[in-house]
């Protein structure tokens, strides 16, 4: 591997001298997210693919530090194989997905309404900055505290500070057992249930919502001891799926091959999970309420986001049909811009890692 980096290192420094512009890629299966490349941008490819392997992973410690083009499939296999697993199931979108643009990425699947989300679990990362020298954040050990919050900032960045090297995750033991049950409610029924779950002792690790020919249909995954799980059943009740049938809904969750997710544009609403139901068209919600997938080409994006913003969330043109063409992303806050701004300038003074990809403006 210590080639492979040198070569990295080698292609930072000559586009760094010839003024070029980088653009960061492992397995591609994020490419859609984000801002789209300017037409008017110039620049080459940064490969991390080959760039993988697992750098260190003692089971009994609950970490795992592996580099980013790992491909996520390995890790969550290795993991398995000790009975544990990345808690915040992070999407996939294809079998090429990698550790690190997951991280880059950063997001998370069903079960982030119950373990966190996929900031909370980076402990430490490395970064390949401008200058071609290889910063480290963090560590692995749960206390450490140096450097932290910047190895969390990372988390989500789109690759504008520079390509993630390596990256140390906390991991979580797998469930002794799991259940999905199913229900048939409104909307706004739904949105009850979830408020009155959030109150109960319950092992809720995943909900959703989706009207289906007309039927609103609630689907809620139990995680935990068979004891506790028969307990849920009999207060919440409903249907019980079959194991494969439960996995393949939360999979199409997760990876979006659900065939709600083909609609453009796609939005992502995130909003307090007590928000009442938004009327903003076909939705699928998640997160006990928390996020929100909005399915209806014919809502103007300005009118989404102020409906977001009345809530007190954000709205994410997770999707778009064609070139977007309004902002892909929540405007940020003040202070937040002014933390990115000051970070990229720190780590890519000249602007040539992904640029335009989280903000037009840099």
């Amino acid at each position: 591997m210590e080639f492979v980096l040198s070569e990295m290192i080698d292609q930072v420094m000559t586009a760094r001298a010839s003024l070029k512009n980088l653009f960061i890629r492992g397995g591609g299966t994020k490419d859609f997210y984000g801002e789209p490349y300017p037409a008017s941008v110039q620049g080459s490819i940064l490969d991390l693919s080959a760039y993988r392997g697992v750098v260190n992973y003692q089971p009994s410690e609950l970490v795992i530090t592996v580099r980013a083009g790992t491909p996520l499939t390995e890790i969550e296999q290795l993991l398995a194989e000790h009975r544990q697993m990345l808690a915040f199931e992070p999407p996939r979108y294809g079998e090429g997905s990698t550790v690190g643009g997951c991280v880059a990425a950063g997001l998370s699947g069903p079960r982030r309404m119950m373990a966190g989300s996929l900031r909370d679990f980076v402990l430490g990362a490395s970064l390949l900055d401008a200058s071609g020298a290889v910063l480290r954040f963090g560590g692995e050990v749960m206390k450490n505290v140096a450097g932290y919050d910047v190895a969390r900032l990372l988390a989500g960045s789109l690759g504008i500070f520079g390509p993630l090297l390596d990256v140390s995750l906390k991991v979580a033991p797998r469930p002794l057992v799991e259940q999905t049950i199913e229900l048939q409610m409104g909307e706004g029924e739904a949105l009850a249930q979830f408020n009155a779950w959030r109150s109960l002792p319950l092992p809720i690790s995943a909900t959703s919502w989706l009207e289906v020919q007309g039927e609103g249909v609630l689907r809620v995954r139990l995680s935990g001891s068979e004891a506790a799980l028969a307990s849920a059943r009999a207060r919440i009740g409903g249907r019980c799926l079959e194991p494969d049938e439960a996995a393949q809904w939360w999979d199409s969750l997760r990876d979006q091959t659900h065939v709600f997710f083909q609609a453009r544009p796609l939005w992502r609403v995130c909003v307090p999970p007590s928000t009442p139901p938004l009327g903003l068209g076909q939705v699928l919600i998640e997160w006990n309420g928390g996020q929100r997938w909005l399915a209806d080409g014919e809502i103007e994006p300005d009118f989404v986001r102020k409906a977001a913003a009345r809530h007190g969330g954000h709205a994410t043109l997770f999707r778009a049909a064609g070139q977007p063409l309004v902002p892909v992303f929540h405007p940020p806050s003040p202070g937040v811009r002014a933390i990115s701004e000051r970070l990229k300038q720190e780590f890519d003074p000249t602007g040539m890692f992904n640029p335009g990809r989280l903000f037009r403006e840099f």
